[in-house]
């Protein structure tokens, strides 16, 4: 696998830098993004890259745009991106960790779908009664599989903030009712779709938030990444309990070893020992080969 910590691609405009990827434009209908190896954690940047770790998520993100395909037509084009590299870029650095997509307005709402309740939903919960303005049934535990999926949305923060839950009345409020409606359905179907094929490989689908795109004929599009292990929340099966904060297919063991540092979750990061970023990156690859049935590089 190659190592990317940041993109370096001459001759192309570089238009956005996030936590992950780097998206560059081609021309005005269709963009380049790349998943790169940086990894973020308590909304930094680390210094340490954990090696294939963006082309895993790209092909996570590809299969799920293949299989969904059918529910909502998705931003993907189908040029290879090494036939779009500029000149003297190695391709292998950025076959697999790459995409050519459709040049779309993305919707400023996070389209989040729960299963269960963990995270900010448990905290919703805990002093609500619910979820973004959704009543759940009393007594639920921690981590607990909800009577059916609901759709909690969120807004975009912008760098360095964090995303905030709202109703679904403030997603009407800011795209309009029917395509508030037509956004929650398309995700809460895409999580049932999902869901019910991961519980098949051994993997629980707690959560998950996707991102969605209109053109300018203003239809809908899926776009960003779908349903990998840094937008969703994957627990293995066999060892899922409700009451207890279960184990999961992402940075969780980054997670843990900084939390036992005296570092106070600024910016600049620590560095990682070399046993968490392996750690870390083999729970990327087994997500991907649970999911996909197929070994990494296979």
């Amino acid at each position: 696998m190659s190592v990317v910590f940041e993109s370096s691609l001459p001759g192309l405009e570089r238009l956005h830098q996030g936590k992950v990827r780097d998206v560059y434009g081609l021309d005005p209908e269709r963009l380049l993004i790349v998943a790169t190896d940086r990894l973020s954690a308590f909304d930094v940047v680390l210094p340490d890259p954990i090696p294939g770790k963006g082309e895993i998520l790209t092909q996570i993100s590809n299969f799920w745009f293949e299989r969904t395909g059918h529910i909502i037509e998705n931003h993907l084009l189908p040029e290879a991106p090494e036939t779009v590299l500029p000149d003297g870029v190695e391709p292998g650095d950025y076959r697999l960790r790459s995409i050519v997509t459709r040049r779309l307005r993305p919707l400023p709402v996070e389209a989040v779908v729960r299963g269960y309740i963990i995270g900010s939903g448990w905290k919703d919960y805990r002093r609500t009664g619910g979820v973004c303005g959704i009543p759940l049934p009393d007594g639920l535990e921690l981590a607990d599989r909800l009577p059916e999926p609901i759709f909690t949305p969120a807004t975009k923060a912008a760098a360095g903030e964090h995303d905030e839950n709202i109703d679904f009345a403030t997603v009407e409020q800011l795209i309009g009712r029917e395509l508030a409606d037509r956004v929650r359905a398309t995700a809460l179907a895409l999580y049932g779709e999902a869901a019910e094929y991961a519980r098949g490989r051994g993997i629980i689908i707690a959560d998950t938030k996707f991102e969605f795109g209109l053109d300018d004929d203003k239809k809908l599009y899926l776009i960003d990444e779908a349903l990998t292990p840094d937008s969703s929340r994957f627990w293995p099966a066999e060892t899922y309990a409700p009451g207890t904060s279960p184990p999961s297919y992402d940075k969780q063991f980054v997670r843990d070893y900084l939390e036992t540092l005296d570092w106070d979750k600024t910016a600049p990061g620590p560095a990682l020992p070399a046993e968490v970023i392996e750690r870390t990156r083999a729970k990327y690859a087994e997500a991907y080969e649970r999911l996909t049935g197929n070994p990494i590089g296979g």
